[in-house]
């Protein structure tokens, strides 16, 4: 598959956008009602998650489950992950990211994660030696992205069965309870590796008037 480069540039800001500083974070996109993200936050006081989820219905339920348990080392956004990741985060910053179980897009495969433009960006915000997890419940989706890792990333990965008693996130345990395969590839950026956005500073908010309606929690 042929992947055009990605125009960083012309992204807007999400509403009411703030800057972060330049220091090793975690970052998960799509966090759902942050059953994951506090989760991992409990149990890794150490480090600082960013758990981003585009839908305001859950990231509003993630942002109030926080404010419960308070992990210090946890902040919610909600915002889509793109022009999030392209104005806040810079190169090298992110010691892992996490995708679980992602909208498959069966309708449009060109919007699967590592069928985007955007992969190679998201690649240069990755530390070497940093890993991305991908988990789905979709074996056809996992197989996929093991190809394009294989013949456009060339990228490192080890594929893993998902333990039945597993229970990171709400779709994991629903899909394991129902006897599905789940999945993840848990993909790593080698030293030296390079891509066209290792150069690329964060937007920090540049280009503002954004036509979404995201609006973006911080604490």
């Amino acid at each position: 598959m042929s992947i055009r480069q990605f125009q960083a540039s012309r992204m807007h800001a999400p509403r009411n956008f703030h800057v972060i500083n330049n220091e090793t974070i975690c970052v998960e996109i799509g966090a759902g009602k942050g059953k994951h993200a506090l989760l991992f936050c409990g149990e890794n006081p150490d480090k600082k998650l960013f758990a981003i989820e585009r839908t305001r219905e859950k990231s509003d339920a993630m942002h109030k489950q926080h404010q419960i348990e308070g992990q210090a080392n946890l902040t919610t956004i909600n915002a889509d992950a793109i022009p999030w990741v392209v104005h806040a985060l810079y190169p090298k910053q992110v010691e892992q990211f996490f995708i679980l179980y992602p909208n498959p897009e069966p309708h449009n495969r060109a919007q699967r994660w590592l069928n985007m433009p955007f992969f190679e960006f998201l690649l240069s915000r990755l530390q070497e030696k940093g890993q991305i997890t991908l988990a789905s419940n979709i074996p056809e989706y996992i197989e996929e992205a093991e190809q394009q890792l294989q013949t456009v990333w060339n990228l490192p990965y080890q594929k893993q069965v998902i333990a039945a008693d597993s229970a990171r996130t709400h779709f994991e345990i629903k899909y394991l309870q129902r006897g599905e395969l789940c999945q993840q590839l848990i993909i790593e950026k080698p030293e030296n590796y390079q891509t066209r956005f290792d150069d690329f500073m964060p937007l920090n908010g540049e280009n503002c008037q954004s036509k979404t309606s995201e609006s973006t929690h911080e604490q």
